[in-house]
């Protein structure tokens, strides 16, 4: 009926003909879908005028059903003809319906959110659940809309519940599930703040709908106001431009091949003129000037006093240049002097220091090496002292003399013996602690974020608690009480297991107690605090008490695994751990066990390998760093060192022949390749620096010093050749070689599994060993 009022108030300026309104009908159809393009865009790419929102449509029932509402609201004159038909302003009608839109607000209960949206006034209720079942992820058939707390039936318009064309009316949606079909708002951009909906006033009040941008604009550049800084950006077009489809057939424009030559000339604007005193005209000439010629100068004087400028110029330049280079060469100079003193300062200290922990360990030697030390010196000092009694004496006297130096090298030896014997007290209450240590030490591994992790087990903490207890009872300068409260404790911790053992040191432990309380002297109790300290070692070094330490004893509690690694010495007749016999690289049989060969050592040729384990140290330390894989180190012992430092390169640096074994480290011949006893070079540490940082060894070096490495390479492979595990790196060798033509190919190395004789000169000079 409103609709109705409205078209009766256009008033009979506004009646159709029936021609307009068949017009009207042909250019306005009544479609299924809603959905128009025509309007004026916002800048953010909204459809200004009157249309349709986009989810507007209708059905084929649901357009009768609006067609039979606005055949039931209309007059039978105006909608129907003389034959019962619509005529043709009935279509015009329903085509308004569409056409016009309102602004509908609706309240999302119970959260109380306004939702604005706009909509066709011809839409019905059940169409406009649709759209926001669509938008609001919820059932339709779960959705109620009410309007002012009384429902409204499906089948209903817009128009029906009262609103005027581009009028705002307001309604209330809630759904029949809250639990399980909640209504929650949609969440838009937290960076955009328009509204959904915005009305322009015009000549009329035109409804605008806003829609989302879901792409960013590009930035066309602008302009900004000097005085008021405020910027004003090129307006883009709204529309995304359509991509050419790509057909896959290259092509080409002209306009960018040619060039467009155009030919002008120009006038010069600026004119000049002169003014001479004639008749009718006066000029003054209180301000002219008397010119006179000066002397007249040749193009060769010209061109020589150019030449003499350009001389003087260069000779200046000259001068700042060699200035300059000398300035710099000063500093060089002076930095390289510097240098050369810091070095110098090094080097004493390093020698300084070399001497006092060599003087050290000399004067309280704690180890193997220090000691082989000792008897190094003291096989030099017999030596010397034997030359000089051969020099200086004769007959009986030379006899009396060697009678005495002998007496003064037992003395020597004797008092050797005795600092080995304190030094392996010391040592040995080291290695308990260290051994109780490994024992009560937690689980560790490195985790994937490369932090450590450590986790206590049953055993660790039985092994910890062991640990303290032993460090307890070793305790000195305890009073009485403290004393009988640990061996109480000791006493509570081994009756946990019957045994001889445990019995033995309860046994011991009353008798301590017992003699503490007659009031004995401590110094008389040592040795029985002694038997307890064993006997409880023995005890913690026992699986059955201590499960932790049954994986570092030497001796397998498994009697099986005692086949496995298992080697007779020679020298002491004993069966050791492969572990305890120093084999070297080519190496076919074993032979004495370490503790034997030291013992041979010290008696016959008292030779100290401390250099060559430095040297060997220092270059799987290198070799590691370069190369994480390389093995090849690994296989050589300090015996096979010494022959490739003494016999192959002559125990000196190749280049400067310096002899000082302290300064002498091995490095690679050729850097891009792994050191090998046929890869290698023996220098000092500056020029080890030096030689790392080459990139070509074959243009830093000359022809004849590259010849004798090569010839030393030769030797080495050649003794290294007869070691079976080096057969294979030695065929890679040849591989490479022939690859970069830097050695010849040799043949493949076959490996003979008879016993083979072979003469080796030794290292300090003497008969040759087979």
């Amino acid at each position: 009926s409103l609709l109705i009022d409205f078209l009766r108030g256009i008033g009979p300026e506004a009646e159709l003909d029936e021609s307009q309104v068949e017009s009207n009908t042909t250019e306005h159809p009544l479609p299924d879908v809603q959905d128009s393009d025509t309007g004026v865009k916002t800048e953010t790419g909204e459809q200004v005028g009157e249309t349709v929102h986009k989810s507007t449509f209708l059905t084929s029932g649901e357009e009768d059903t609006v067609e039979a509402t606005a055949q039931a609201d209309l007059p039978e004159d105006i909608m129907q003809d003389g034959e019962g038909h619509l005529s043709a302003l009935s279509y015009y009608v329903l085509d308004m319906l569409f056409i016009f839109s309102i602004v509908v607000k609706i309240m999302l209960m119970p959260e109380g959110h306004m939702m604005t949206m706009a909509f066709a006034i011809g839409l019905t209720v059940k169409e406009l659940k649709y759209h926001f079942a669509t938008e609001l992820k919820v059932p339709s058939e779960l959705i109620q809309i009410s309007q002012s707390g009384r429902m409204v039936e499906d089948h209903r318009t817009l128009i029906e519940l009262g609103v005027q064309p581009h009028g705002t009316i307001q309604l209330e949606m809630t759904s029949s599930d809250p639990e399980n079909h909640p209504i929650r708002p949609v969440k838009p951009q937290q960076d955009y703040n328009m509204p959904d909906v915005i009305t322009v006033q015009t000549f009329q009040d035109v409804v605008v709908e806003i829609e989302r941008v879901t792409h960013r604009k590009a930035f066309l550049g602008g302009y900004r106001h000097k005085a008021t800084e405020t910027e004003y950006h090129h307006a883009a077009v709204q529309t995304i431009a359509k991509r050419k489809p790509i057909r896959g057939v290259g092509t080409f424009s002209r306009d960018t091949q040619t060039v467009t030559v155009k030919s002008q000339s120009q006038q010069c604007t600026n004119s000049t003129s002169t003014q001479m005193t004639k008749i009718g005209c006066y000029v003054s000439n209180m301000e002219d000037k008397l010119i006179s010629p000066g002397s007249y100068i040749t193009a060769a004087q010209y061109h020589s006093r150019r030449l003499r400028a350009v001389i003087t110029l260069q000779m200046y330049t000259r001068r700042w240049q060699a200035k300059r280079m000398t300035d710099q060469l000063r500093q060089d100079r002076e930095l390289r002097l510097a240098w050369m003193e810091r070095e110098g300062r090094r080097k004493r200290e390093e020698k300084e220091e070399q001497i006092k922990a060599e003087y050290h360990r000399r004067m309280n030697p704690q180890c193997r090496d220090d000691f082989a030390l000792l008897y190094s010196a003291l096989e030099k000092w017999r030596k010397e002292e034997v030359e000089h009694i051969d020099a200086t004496l004769d007959g009986a006297e030379r006899k009396a003399a060697l009678c005495a130096l002998l007496e003064q090298e037992s003395q020597l030896i004797a008092s050797i013996g005795r600092h080995r014997i304190a030094a392996g007290e010391r040592n040995y209450d080291k290695a308990v602690q260290a051994f109780l240590e490994k024992c009560a030490a937690p689980k560790r591994w490195r985790a994937f974020d490369g932090k450590m992790t450590q986790v206590d087990t049953q055993y660790t903490i039985r092994a910890k608690e062991l640990r303290d207890l032993y460090s307890s009872i070793n305790l000195h300068y305890l009073n009485q009480e403290e004393r009988l409260d640990v061996l109480l404790t000791l006493k509570h911790t081994v009756k946990e297991h019957d045994c001889k053992l445990t019995q033995n040191i309860v046994e011991l432990i009353d008798r301590e107690a017992d003699l503490l309380m007659r009031g004995v002297k401590e110094t008389n109790l040592e040795g029985l605090r002694k038997r307890i300290s064993t006997l409880f070692l023995q005890y913690i070094k026992t699986p059955t008490f201590n499960p932790e330490v049954a994986k570092l004893l030497k001796v397998p509690q498994d009697p099986a695994q005692l086949r496995k690694n298992i080697y007779f010495c020679r020298g002491c007749s004993r069966y050791l751990l492969s572990t305890d016999f120093a084999l070297t690289a080519n190496a076919r049989l074993v032979g004495k066990c370490r503790s034997c060969s030291e013992l041979d050592n010290e008696a016959r040729r008292r030779e100290d390998f401390s250099h060559y384990k430095t040297i060997l140290r220092r270059l799987r330390k290198t070799e590691a760093q370069r190369n994480t894989e390389a093995k090849i180190t690994y296989l050589l012992q300090e015996q096979d060192l010494r022959y490739l430092v003494d016999v192959v390169w002559g125990a000196q640096s190749a280049l400067s022949a310096w002899s000082d074994m302290h300064d002498l480290v091995m490095v690679r011949w050729d850097c891009q390749w792994e050191w090998s006893p046929w890869n290698c070079i023996l220098l000092t540490k500056g020029e080890a620096a030096a030689h790392i940082k080459m990139e070509n060894t074959e243009k830093a070096y000359g022809v004849v010093f590259i010849r004798n490495v090569k010839h030393k390479h030769t030797v080495a492979k050649k003794y290294f050749s007869k070691i079976p595990v080096m057969a294979k790196y030695l065929q890679e060798v040849d591989l490479q070689s022939a690859t970069h033509g830097n050695l010849l190919v040799a043949k493949p190395i076959k490996t003979v599994t008879a016993r083979i004789l072979t003469t080796i000169p030794q290292a300090a000079g003497g008969k040759a060993t087979q």
